[in-house]
């Protein structure tokens, strides 16, 4: 249990070296750029990797370039290439970073189709030995096998397409009718006799607790930084309430986190928000149904006519 720690300890001293764009995570350094010209990005990313090769060769370690991944996001005419130490590394359309797949669009589709991919096996591999266990045991290889593969960043990825989520609820249908061992209910029938929700219900609970961390100063830092509580001198329901962003586009406004986590926060009941503790917050929470949720995944669309 020492390795770990003591190579973190060991691996610290990088960041005296780099900047502040830089995140690490036990041996995975990542070095980030944000700037609207991608030449200074790529000369950015080239001078923190050339200084990240020379801290290595000082502390008698090795930076393998050929496991280096280079990933740019925003509106280019062509693929792009830098330099770590003397190998060219060319773009990418995603990556895979901490076990999340990103692409250069933010859109996550590739990830959740790996997702629903091994969601999918699992549940084959369980139907095979389900006649042989009782109701409980059924529902607790669900929640093992099935139910955790979404229960992992899903703040990252929860604004996804129509198309995806349809395919993720067609999952949790036929989960739950192998748990139940009923084949004509319909989904929302099914998470009523299963006492739960679908996916992207749980990741609206799940950015609730979020926001109630946020507003008691426990969350982590880079949420407080993207949430600002309003304050207000007089007493009334929006004094738990956050500020929010003006907007004008869709995809980038209110399929967006710091838009969409205030509007959720505000569809919160009072009586939940005064919660004296995360802990009660989070078991009224688990049992809260966001029922007029304005995100396109919950209202009604209609073919050839829209959203309504």
């Amino acid at each position: 249990m020492l390795g770990p720690l003591l190579f973190n300890i060991y691996l610290n001293d990088l960041f005296f070296e780099l900047d502040d764009s830089v995140c690490n995570f036990a041996d995975d350094t990542t070095s980030f750029v944000c700037d609207q010209n991608l030449e200074v990005v790529l000369l950015k990313l080239e001078k923190n990797a050339d200084i990240a090769i020379k801290w290595f060769t000082n502390n008698h370690m090795k930076m393998n370039p050929d496991k280096c991944q280079l990933l740019i996001g925003g509106h280019k005419w062509e693929m792009v290439w830098t330099l770590i130490g003397d190998v060219k590394i060319w773009e990418k359309n995603s990556v895979k970073l901490l076990g999340l797949t990103v692409d250069n669009n933010l859109n996550f589709d590739t990830h959740l189709t790996d997702l629903c991919q091994k969601a999918g096996s699992k549940l084959s591999a369980l139907t095979r030995v389900f006649r042989f266990l009782n109701l409980d045991k059924r529902r607790i290889l669900i929640k093992a096998f099935f139910e955790s593969q979404f229960k992992y960043c899903p703040l990252a990825w929860m604004f996804c397409s129509r198309k995806i989520n349809n395919k993720i609820n067609s999952l949790h249908k036929r989960a739950l009718r192998l748990i139940y061992e009923d084949t004509t209910s319909t989904f929302e029938e099914l998470l009523e006799q299963d006492g739960s929700f679908s996916v992207h219900h749980t990741n609206i609970q799940t950015l609730a607790i979020e926001m109630y961390k946020v507003y008691h100063g426990i969350s982590v830092q880079i949420f407080s930084k993207f949430f600002q509580v309003r304050n207000i001198s007089y007493s009334l329901r929006s004094d738990f309430s956050f500020r929010r962003e003006n907007i004008n586009t869709v995809y980038k406004g209110e399929n967006s986190l710091r838009y969409f986590a205030p509007v959720i926060w505000d569809l919160v009941p009072l009586e939940i928000k005064k919660s004296v503790s995360l802990q009660i917050f989070i078991s009224k929470i688990r049992r809260w149904r966001p029922l007029l949720c304005p995100c396109r995944l919950c209202r009604n669309f209609v073919p050839n006519l829209g959203f309504i």
